[in-house]
């Protein structure tokens, strides 16, 4: 029999491929190329299912003779190597950012005389769509806890970025481009603090935290990582733990310095860092407190920030994750991002699976790519929302005293059936 390849991600599974597949039994064998979850998460969000569960239930649909993996987003590598006489997709790839993969498909099928059979878009049904549907009956506080791990696990790098109310977090749910998302949220303690008219000097209570963390967890399925600063007495620590995994939190992220908050950005930094074996006994204890596996403690290392150099930000990585944490935010106030390189290539020499996580506040030039080249797993856009809505803000309050009307600060704002559209009723 003629051999026909359909390329598919599955994780919904609707008629619409179901419609692909009937099809194509009429042209010959059906191998069904699955995309791996590495290959899905490194354009879209990872799938609900993983790749085996999404292979039992392609290999259980009738007319499919094979499943085998996808493991890049081209073609190309799984067509070289079957060489089908059919490849079948709908022809909503015509147009869009797959224009370029069909052709790659139509220049290779030429080689060996296989066509490409293009069927009519099901109209009114999609994967994202039943996606977006299901997110908006809501996620438990379990399912969401876990999705931190599995980004890691499955993308190249784990996108971040600040949220400090309900508000900001539909923007991070919601915006997309260039077929990129953010992966989750950041709740900031500076931004939280700044969102409040207060000082970042760790006055904002869990009580208020929590608060913040329902509001936003309303309105978006999205995994979210807490900035706790330094978690307070170990005690303290434990109590936080135990209450942001129960709402949901996928993680805290941890400083290892003691005494008042104040930001590591400032100029002068008048905080002392916490000895090595005080700091690993608060991990411990966190990880004592925690109920699920999923939940995890990162420690924050502040010994570049502090002055007190590369080995000593070494050996604590080293002492932190032999002792439980779950990951190691290595931070930095430079400009230049030599020092966090240079760490990302020393610690990734000895230990090639912890995750690393980063905030390039302060040397924001350098890209994603590079990161992730570095051995960076998650980047953390730490205050970027609050710090673009403040400057608008304040030109939309100067533009109504200047002209003592809101004419002018029409093009500032959001038009007011936007606004009323933005938040649909349930």
């Amino acid at each position: 029999m003629s051999k026909v390849y359909i390329g598919m991600c599955a994780d919904f599974i609707h008629h619409g491929h179901m419609n692909i597949i009937k099809e194509a039994c009429n042209y010959g064998e059906v191998i069904i190329g699955l995309l791996t979850d590495e290959t899905i998460a490194s354009y879209k969000r990872v799938p609900v299912l993983n790749y085996e569960s999404r292979k039992v239930v392609i290999e259980n649909i009738v007319g499919v003779s094979e499943v085998v993996p996808q493991n890049t987003l081209s073609y190309v590598e799984n067509l070289m190597s079957i060489k089908p006489d059919f490849v079948v997709h709908g022809d909503d790839w015509k147009t869009g950012p797959q224009r370029a993969t069909r052709q790659e498909v139509i220049d290779t099928l030429k080689l060996w005389g296989g066509t490409l059979i293009e069927l009519p878009y099901t109209e009114g049904i999609s994967s994202t769509k039943l996606r977006q549907s299901r997110d908006a009956s809501g996620v438990t506080p379990n399912s969401r806890l876990k999705k931190l791990w599995s980004l890691i696990n499955n993308k190249i790098i784990v996108r971040i970025l600040e949220v400090h109310n309900g508000l900001s977090g539909l923007i991070v749910e919601h915006t997309e481009c260039s077929h990129k998302e953010f992966d989750g949220m950041w709740l900031s303690s500076l931004t939280l603090s700044t969102s409040k008219g207060k000082p970042d000097i760790q006055c904002v209570d869990l009580t208020s935290t929590s608060q913040i963390v329902g509001d936003i967890f309303e309105i978006s399925s999205k995994p979210m990582i807490v900035d706790v600063d330094n978690g307070g007495f170990i005690q303290n620590f434990k109590f936080l733990v135990r209450t942001l995994e129960r709402l949901g939190v996928s993680a805290v992220i941890v400083e290892d310095k003691t005494g008042a908050k104040r930001n590591s950005l400032f100029a002068k930094n008048f905080q002392s860092q916490d000895t090595k074996e005080d700091f690993c006994s608060k991990i411990i204890e966190g990880k004592k407190a925690q109920v699920t596996k999923d939940f995890m403690i990162i420690a924050r290392i502040e010994s570049l920030v502090l002055g007190k150099g590369m080995d000593d930000a070494l050996d604590r990585a080293r002492a932190y994750v032999s002792v439980g944490a779950d990951g190691i935010m290595i931070h930095s106030k430079s400009t230049s991002a030599a020092e966090i390189l240079e760490f990302c290539r020393i610690f990734r020499k000895e230990d090639k699976f912890t995750p690393l996580i980063v905030v390039p506040s302060t040397y924001n030039y350098i890209t994603e790519q590079e990161l992730s080249t570095a051995g960076v797993n998650v980047v953390i856009y730490a205050n970027h929302l609050l710090r673009s809505a403040y400057p608008a803000m304040v030109k939309t309050a100067e533009s109504i005293l200047k002209n003592e009307r809101s004419l002018e600060a029409d093009k500032y704002c959001l038009p007011i059936k936007d606004i009323l559209e933005l938040i649909p009723l349930l």
